[in-house]
């Protein structure tokens, strides 16, 4: 299984791209982490944030590869324990689909992107910065995987 994390926004500070490499290399074969970055537009003061969403709704969209299980990364999702992470890791691993996660820009995702949701997942009722999402979100993966292969990564 491939599992796309699709983020809105480049040109991340270094120790982002360490962070998530680290825990991406981490995975075994039975899981692989793959980031897609979507450039996200300029925002100014007075920005038509509707048109930014779109746009980059439109990006994030094509972005996207086929036949993936879309899982949007959301403030409103539904909170899960890293232990229910990795029950539902293992659905997706046993269903044979590939994932998409999806990350947004500073406002989220537009309403197109967000109807296309199958699974929605919030990290935290937190406002996260985005870069610190990939990272958080590469660790917890493995973490998933780490408990349903009784890797000894993940305490209790």
């Amino acid at each position: 299984m491939i599992v796309y994390l699709i983020a809105v926004g480049s040109n991340m500070p270094a120790w982002v791209k360490t962070g998530f490499d680290e825990y991406a290399g981490r995975l075994r074969h039975d899981v692989e982490l793959k980031l897609i970055e979507v450039p996200a537009l300029v925002r100014k003061k007075n920005s038509d944030v509707k048109r930014i969403l779109k746009e980059e709704g439109d990006k994030l969209l094509k972005a996207i590869p086929k036949n993936c299980l879309i899982v949007g990364l959301d403030v409103v999702g539904k909170e899960v324990t890293t232990p229910e992470l990795s029950k539902r890791m293992e659905s997706w691993m046993q269903s044979g689909q590939d994932i998409a996660l999806l990350i947004g820009g500073p406002e989220g995702f537009s309403p197109e992107i967000k109807a296309l949701f199958q699974q929605s997942l919030s990290l935290s009722k937190l406002t996260l910065p985005h870069p610190m999402v990939r990272v958080l979100m590469a660790e917890q993966l493995f973490r998933a995987w780490s408990i349903i292969n009784n890797h000894p990564y993940h305490r209790e």
